[in-house]
């Protein structure tokens, strides 16, 4: 896990880790996928009911649009058709694929998002902009840290 990243993706924060610290407001992996490690699952906060639950997001805010509305957009695929998240769990895992320079460059745009955090709130004060600050979580960049 976790050998030959694209030297470009630098995640602050692992699969495991987004799960246990709230995304997808727990709807993500709800069911437990046996493709990834058990210990995924012994923290992580899952839906209990398979609906999406703002409280089990780490700053406690809905940040992500549906996956009909990914789909209309044409940013799902094929092979991952739970999206992002599910690439990077497998690239994670250590799969690699034709699509991981598309996925990369969506990562690497999300980095804006960090800036515009950066610049617009206290240093600390870790629930300025929740919802963007959640948005990031979803994509691996741990904005507690700035």
């Amino acid at each position: 896990m976790k050998k030959a990243f694209d030297p470009r993706f630098k995640p602050d924060v692992t699969p495991k880790e987004m799960l246990e610290l709230g995304v997808f407001g727990g709807l993500y992996f709800s069911d437990k996928p046996k493709e990834f490690p058990k210990d995924w699952w012994g923290n992580a906060k899952l839906s209990p009911d398979g609906k999406r639950h703002k409280e089990l997001n780490y700053f406690g805010v809905n940040a992500s649009q549906s996956l009909a509305m990914w789909q209309a957009k044409g940013w799902i695929r094929p092979q991952d058709p739970r999206g992002w998240f599910e690439w990077y769990c497998r690239y994670y895992m250590g799969r690699r694929t034709s699509d991981d320079e598309r996925q990369i460059k969506r990562w690497l745009a999300m980095h804006r998002h960090l800036t515009q955090v950066k610049n617009s709130c206290r240093a600390g004060d870790i629930f300025c902009r929740p919802r963007q600050r959640q948005a990031l979580l979803h994509w691996a960049y741990d904005s507690r840290k700035i």
